[in-house]
């Protein structure tokens, strides 16, 4: 069964959910009032709801049409507000509709420039050939297939906490198709293993996956209760893991002789990013600060650290040009200098924050405006009643965590967080937990599978992930059971 298939075969099951919720609501609303609305089961509320499922959709089908994931968003978000706006305009119901819309402009906002700085910082690391020199050296190891397969799990697992899930799944992804020697068996298992290592990894840090900013961000959790999670995300790895190395080839791939070094300033940006993430850590745990003023203040650090760079390089480009204008023999330090492409040019900050995923950045945008704007309209407040009301704060947010593998977490844990119920820490790490690492249950069901099938293709692909998915639901299943033993005092 295809991506495609298994989309359109659940569509009919989530919209079935769905209908008997808005319906509910019919008797538990009464109208507009005070900054929200009440609009599940009129016109307006179900267009809305209507526009959105299509955006979704569309982003789903993103492989198949070629549209940027950001543009059905961007237009349902543009489209809902307008709708609600003009409801209140001509309908005259009191609703502070442009301080709900600031509001949710606001939150987006700290997630944007947080997220700008760390693609910053990122695409900085690649230039500079950070991920490069860590490929070549595993590929030059003369490792089995075996210890590959674990070493690029762990390595997954570790590295998200810091530069986040997507980026990891992508670097280590690389990493296993160069080193796996065109051996199908063992890139697919390894590609399996990364996803879920690196949706594991990011759901006990606080900046390791898009849902666990999002909930730091609105101060629920403080920044170290995110690692009580560290050893139940190490289970949610580990089971599969250790499930599906007896599938594993045997021998090794042939070793690789190529060489990368990591170019000039490598180092530096890696300290740099360091010194970015502990500001803003501690700007946000000891003062109070919002997250995103610390990593501004970061973005600062390699500003300075590339002007440095820059003027040192400039002088290297001018010796060079004079010793080949007057056809003198160049030192051998500036040749090494023209060879690793260290050229003034190279150290322009600017150039790294273009190189940003706004089509990300902007999906973003459109996912939190939609999401608020249909919180407005009373569909989250239904959903909460219906969720955590009936069926209790354990079987919600595992049942959460189960649906971001069909729905994409981030607009999932984007509802929660508008729904904000009341409920101990325990349960917010729950639903951090489960929303973070339930992606893994399917390739399609997070930013790491859906960009390894691109990045992977004819290797790891849907069917391969779904032959695996029972073991990867033993580690959801486990996970959630150590955490609720080892973190019992928090609920």
């Amino acid at each position: 069964m295809t991506a495609k298939r298994m989309f359109l075969a659940w569509a009919p099951v989530v919209g079935g959910w769905l209908l008997p919720i808005t319906a509910w609501a019919a008797e538990s609303g009464s109208g507009a009032a005070g900054r929200g609305l009440d609009l599940t089961t009129a016109w307006p509320g179900l267009l809305a709801l209507a526009l959105f499922v299509v955006a979704y959709v569309l982003v789903a089908l993103e492989e198949y049409t070629d549209l940027r994931k950001s543009k059905p968003v961007i237009l349902a978000a543009g489209l809902i507000w307008m709708l609600i706006a003009a409801y209140v305009h001509f309908t005259g119901v009191p609703a502070a509709v442009e301080d709900a819309l600031t509001e949710t402009l606001v939150e987006f906002a700290g997630l944007f420039l947080f997220l700008l700085v760390a693609m910053t910082y990122v695409n900085a690391m690649t230039d500079r050939h950070i991920f490069e020199a860590l490929r070549t050296w595993l590929a030059a190891r003369g490792y089995s297939y075996r210890k590959l397969f674990w070493i690029v799990g762990f390595l997954a697992f570790i590295i998200s906490p810091a530069i986040d899930n997507l980026t990891t799944a992508l670097v280590l992804s690389a990493v296993a198709l160069a080193v796996g020697g065109g051996n199908k068996r063992f890139i697919s298992l390894a590609c399996i293993n990364i996803v879920v290592g690196a949706n594991a990894g990011g759901a006990f840090s606080p900046f390791g996956d898009i849902t666990t900013l999002m909930v730091w961000q609105t101060g629920v959790l403080n920044f170290f209760e995110f690692f009580r999670l560290f050893v139940p995300a190490l289970v949610n790895f580990v089971v599969p893991a250790a499930i599906m190395q007896f599938a594993v080839p045997s021998g090794a791939p042939e070793a690789s002789e190529d060489t990368s070094y990591v170019r000039r300033g490598g180092y530096g940006v890696l300290i740099a990013f360091a010194a970015t993430i502990a500001t803003a850590v501690i700007g946000h745990s000891l003062f109070d600060l919002p997250p995103y003023l610390g990593m501004m203040l970061g973005l600062a650090y390699l500003q300075l650290l590339m002007y440095f760079l820059m003027k040192t390089a400039l002088r290297k480009d001018q010796a060079l040009a004079a010793y080949r204008e007057a056809d003198e023999m160049t030192p051998p330090e500036l040749i090494r200098h023209e060879e690793r492409g260290d050229s003034a040019e190279r150290f322009n900050v600017f150039g790294h924050v273009a190189e940003a995923e706004w089509d990300t950045l902007l999906f973003f945008y459109g996912v939190l405006l939609c999401v608020g704007g249909l919180a407005f309209l009373g569909y989250l407040s239904v959903l909460a009643n219906a969720l955590y009301g009936q069926i209790g704060a354990t079987w919600a947010n595992t049942a959460i965590g189960v649906m971001s593998a069909i729905v994409d977490n981030i607009p999932i844990m984007a509802a929660v967080i508008q729904m904000h119920p009341s409920m101990p820490d325990g349960q917010w790490l729950l639903v951090t937990l489960t929303a973070g690492v339930g992606g893994s249950l399917l390739s399609i069901g997070s930013a790491a599978g859906v960009a390894l099938m691109g990045q992977a293709r004819g290797y790891y692909t849907f069917v391969s992930h779904l032959k695996w998915s029972w073991a990867v639901a033993l580690g959801y299943a486990a996970s959630i059971w150590v955490h609720m033993l080892v973190n019992a005092g928090m609920f």
